[in-house]
């Protein structure tokens, strides 16, 4: 096992650090990064908190995702996950389409209810797993959910923050738009902005960055974290860690 973080690593640890201690967090399919988060979170600052990893077997979820939308609507979701094909300043995810609707360039699967989840659920946390002017655009091609909306009076939550393998954005609510929170360990801030295909900074010339993963989280993460996420995203562990 090297000793040099993956970019991965430092996602994962700074997603695990989102996590309040408490709360009832879940991810849906295809989510390798947040899982190992939750886990992560789970062993260090947040052992009260509940994690809900789609695919878990030690998950007692008998209906699959229709489960997970139950409980968001029972309000029983503090926090959940998702990512795009697309997410722009205004914090709006694309999941469906590049280009025009009725004539796309590329047409994907679609949202998933990923607008219900972003709605009824606590916060959600936006991952991806790069980070190019072409992931972050001024206005997504099509809207599956939104950051935020105070019109509506039922929403439960809005977007909290997105995490990349570059930086950790923010979700600023009066300026109903993502800001810059902080660069990724050795990630020069004119890095971020040039990948990103919006004002990111908002005209600040610096930013923090990523306090590192210590010697505790990254024995965490490579033992007990990575024992439950082989059983879970083995293809994911393996590429990031090798075989077992």
């Amino acid at each position: 096992m090297t000793d040099i973080i993956h970019p991965f690593e430092n996602m994962i640890v700074a997603i695990s650090r989102l996590v309040k201690n408490g709360e009832t967090a879940a991810t849906g399919t295809l989510s390798p990064v947040p899982a190992a988060a939750l886990y992560l979170a789970h062993q260090t600052h947040a052992p009260d908190m509940i994690p809900l990893v789609y695919g878990d077997p030690d998950l007692r979820i008998t209906d699959g995702l229709h489960e997970f939308f139950g409980l968001a609507h029972r309000g029983r979701i503090d926090l959940f996950f998702v990512s795009g094909i697309q997410i722009d300043q205004s914090g709006n995810f694309n999941l469906s389409v590049i280009g025009n609707y009725d004539s796309p360039k590329v047409r994907l699967p679609g949202g998933a209810a990923s607008n219900v989840m972003c709605m009824m659920a606590g916060r959600t946390i936006a991952f991806a797993v790069t980070h190019t002017p072409k992931l972050f655009v001024k206005q997504v091609d099509f809207v599956n959910a939104n950051a935020d909306d105070p019109s509506l009076p039922w929403r439960r939550g809005c977007l909290s923050h997105v995490v990349t393998p570059l930086a950790q954005m923010r979700y600023d609510r009066e300026k109903a738009r993502l800001l810059l929170d902080m660069t990724m360990p050795g990630v020069p801030l004119e890095n971020v902005v040039q990948s990103t295909g919006f004002d990111i900074a908002d005209g600040n010339s610096q930013a923090p960055a990523m306090q590192l993963p210590d010697a505790e989280e990254i024995k965490l993460l490579r033992g007990p974290v990575l024992d439950k996420l082989r059983v879970v995203y083995p293809n994911f562990a393996n590429l990031i860690w090798g075989a077992a």
